[in-house]
């Protein structure tokens, strides 16, 4: 049983749309920032910072694969029950429950329709942006010198990023994420701002 102290937080966590939709997308499957970010359509510097708050407060766990992706799992689900007491009844004519009704039933039809659309837009685009992987893959390996240097541009294609949430993305050390920045920042694919690492040249596309 939580006390007063733990529900607060994890209401707080809860009452964030964006850490809901990650949480019930790993009801369905452990996944990987970049799997997240293309599936909810976030960038995967939010994706990190919502995953790390839902870690912190043991919602989430992670683990690597062989190819040392980290992936984020549910460690402890939520379920959450609000019981509404009301202090006062209003009474409501007739004819206005009708109207009120009618409406959320046209409004319920709309919404469902809406959603409908895009997630065939969404299904599209996700099978694009698998196809566009598939390329950038292939073409890459006459380009790019192993597998790593092509799983940084892929996560740098997504957004602009820092040293460590790179190490987030990909899960490769940060002394060897930095070796590799630094050729191909040499061979012109890549640029730093500050602290942020980028595809050099992506916005004239």
């Amino acid at each position: 049983m939580l006390d007063r102290t733990e529900v607060a937080r994890v209401l707080d966590i809860l009452g964030n749309r964006n850490r809901r939709r990650i949480i019930e997308l790993l009801r369905q499957k452990p996944c990987f920032v970049t799997e997240i970010s293309d599936r909810l359509m976030l960038s995967p510097k939010a994706v990190i910072e919502h995953l790390q708050m839902m870690e912190r407060e043991e919602i989430l766990s992670s683990h690597l694969d062989e190819r040392r992706r980290k992936y984020y799992y549910l460690a402890n689900d939520i379920n959450v029950v609000v019981n509404f007491q009301r202090q006062e009844t209003i009474v409501v004519a007739r004819t206005d429950k009708k109207a009120k009704f009618r409406h959320s039933l046209s409004m319920m039809r709309k919404m469902v329709h809406t959603r409908e659309e895009l997630v065939s837009h969404l299904q599209h685009i996700e099978k694009d942006i698998d196809q566009q992987i598939r390329e950038i893959i292939e073409g890459g390996r006459e380009i790019f010198r192993d597998e790593h240097e092509i799983d940084l541009v892929i996560a740098l294609s997504h957004c602009d990023l820092s040293l460590p949430e790179l190490g987030e993305v990909t899960s490769i050390p940060e002394e060897q994420i930095s070796v590799l920045l630094d050729g191909l920042i040499r061979r012109d694919i890549v640029e730093r701002k500050e602290n942020q690492y980028r595809i050099r040249g992506i916005d004239a596309e």
